[in-house]
């Protein structure tokens, strides 16, 4: 399964990246996670359905400095091209 996420709130300057790299590479995934311009964050990650479930819980959680006010989800293909370890993109 692979998902693109969009998170939308104070997820810049709070460590979003850091966290959300860390939970990617805790559960094993394939992904990248970037800030937008717009102060948004994006990431995309790939792997067994029940562990991108649990991924996008932890993004809707978030570190305990930001806040997430909103997370939009896609769905895309999975073809296994995204980085493995997880990791934070510019």
């Amino acid at each position: 399964m692979r998902r693109r996420y969009i998170v939308s709130g104070r997820v810049q300057g709070v460590g979003f990246r850091q966290f959300t790299a860390e939970a990617g590479r805790g559960l094993a995934l394939s992904g990248w996670v970037r800030n937008l311009a717009n102060g948004d964050v994006e990431a995309e990650a790939e792997g067994p359905e029940a562990k991108i479930l649990e991924f996008e819980k932890a993004l809707r959680q978030g570190p305990s400095l930001g806040r997430v006010d909103s997370v939009k989800v896609d769905e895309l293909p999975a073809v296994g091209s995204l980085p493995s370890p997880f990791q934070i993109t510019r």
